[in-house]
């Protein structure tokens, strides 16, 4: 497969190359996307401005969580003692942990590009790709200049979600860390503030604590993971607590400043946040995990026909198709949950509609995630919140993971399980479990929720044990209580 880099001739200025299918962004959509076209025989070129693999293998999942293991083996070493085995002082190595954390990207990266390569009739053109009229796409080098001029049949925008940086004043002149420059830190900030208490504020905030920083969580919100149940988010907010973290709630900062050079010698100009009661707070380094906003600004979709929603979206329909005739949008950039599995389940739609002559549809989905603190909070379906929102006649299940046998055993007993079933039909209508591999058990219950099973199934089903799922049998007892 060539990769293209160079200058566009200026025949290729005056003319447009063609290609029958063009996609922008290398990501969890677009390059399984890509492959799939060129196995159907289709001249397909791909634009990727960074490096191969898209936010989840360069800057999402694959990072954060080889980070976030090192973490938990760091707070297994401090905890030996729980389980009868001595060990010494633990010390982390920040520069090995980014290096180990470097290696993996770096491979799964070589891993998507050569997985591109094999295709010989899919290009790779490497530069920032912005649309010059309907189905028309001009690509550009990092200075500007122009490296090649294209139009498709059909095109497809894959182009993901970068971290938002709110109009908060002194901001910029501190320099803050966001979710993708605090993974190169080679040094464990002595303290770390965390604006933002939503799921990327709480994973870093956890694995930073364990690294032996101080750690500060400033929320605006009246509590954590404002999007969950009160009763998880409280749950998730007594075991950050109690692992060390200072959480504030009803934070909301209101200038910042650089507060001088720290006493470490770190080499680091401290900060100093200022709250809108009137309160400051100060540390060494500043992580701004505020949300995230799609990458659409540089793409100039206007000219081509593209609407966008008002926080900048691309506006799609339950086919991931655009405004524009020929253009789809897929993950992130279209509003979709923002998850890589959920990227990768937009590809199966489009793939199957344009490939597989079927009729798929992005109705219907169950929602589900992770959030890789530990322990996990794995999350399926409908909150309790929602449910009763949606008017729906519910009941609630609830387990504390102190009588889950193996988490017993395990000497991991710090969360909780949660189930929303509806009363007359014992659907299950989703679940929260926090608790050790809590992505597992929601694993579980996504399956049992697509097959529609009730709620009693999952109740009375010989579950192997000791397991973390038979833990299931016990949930759901509850409502026979």
């Amino acid at each position: 497969m060539p990769t293209s880099s160079s200058p566009a001739s200026s025949t290729s200025r005056a003319s447009p190359e063609p290609t029958q299918d063009l996609i922008i962004g290398t990501g969890q959509a677009g390059k399984p996307l890509a492959g799939a076209l060129a196995e159907a025989g289709r001249r397909v070129a791909i634009v990727e401005r960074d490096r191969v693999g898209g936010t989840c293998v360069v800057r999402g999942c694959t990072p954060t969580k080889t980070m976030v293991a090192s973490a938990r083996v760091a707070h297994l070493a401090r905890r030996a003692s729980d389980y009868g085995v001595q060990t010494g002082d633990v010390a982390v190595d920040l520069s090995r942990v980014r290096a180990r954390k470097r290696e993996i990207v770096d491979s799964w990266s070589r891993g998507s590009r050569k997985g591109l390569e094999r295709h010989p009739t899919l290009e790779l053109i490497e530069g920032e790709a912005r649309f010059a009229g309907p189905r028309t796409v001009t690509v550009h080098a990092a200075d500007g200049s122009l490296l090649r001029h294209l139009e498709a049949e059909r095109i497809f925008i894959n182009t993901g979600a970068r971290p938002r940086i709110p109009d908060l004043p002194g901001l910029a002149e501190v320099h803050p860390l966001d979710s993708t420059s605090i993974m190169e830190l080679d040094r464990v900030p002595e303290h770390l503030v965390i604006l933002g208490g939503g799921f990327i504020g709480l994973e870093f905030g956890q694995m930073f604590r364990r690294f032996g920083a101080q750690v500060t969580i400033l929320e605006r919100a009246d509590r954590l993971a404002p999007g969950e149940d009160e009763d998880v988010a409280a749950a998730i907010h007594e075991i950050l607590a109690e692992d060390g973290l200072d959480i504030r709630t009803g934070a909301a900062a209101a200038r910042v400043e650089a507060a001088g050079p720290r006493s470490t010698g770190a080499g680091d100009r401290g900060v100093r946040i200022h709250l809108e009661d009137g309160r400051a707070v100060e540390g060494s380094h500043l992580l701004v995990a505020t949300g995230r906003v799609p990458n659409t600004d540089a793409l100039d979709p206007g000219i081509a026909g593209v609407a966008l929603d008002p926080r900048g979206f691309v506006e799609v329909d339950e086919r991931l198709r655009t405004s524009a005739e020929g253009v789809w949008a897929l993950g992130d950039v279209a509003g979709s949950p923002p998850f890589t599995h959920m990227a990768y389940d937009d590809f199966r739609v489009v793939k199957a509609n344009l490939l597989d002559g079927g009729d798929r549809t992005t109705k219907g989905r169950i929602p589900t995630w992770t959030v890789f603190t530990d322990p996990q909070l794995g999350r399926v379906g409908l909150t309790e919140a929602e449910a009763r929102k949606e008017g729906l006649d519910v009941r609630v299940a609830t387990l504390p993971m102190s009588r889950v046998a193996r988490a017993i055993e395990m000497d991991e007993t710090r969360g909780l399980m949660k189930a929303v079933v509806e009363a007359g039909t014992h659907r299950i209508l989703g679940a929260a479990i926090l608790g050790i591999e809590g992505g597992e058990i929601a694993a579980a219950l996504q399956f049992a929720m697509m097959g529609d099973l009730p709620w009693t199934a999952l109740r009375d089903a010989p579950i192997s044990h000791p397991t973390l799922a038979e833990s299931l049998n016990n949930l759901f007892a509850t409502l026979d209580e």
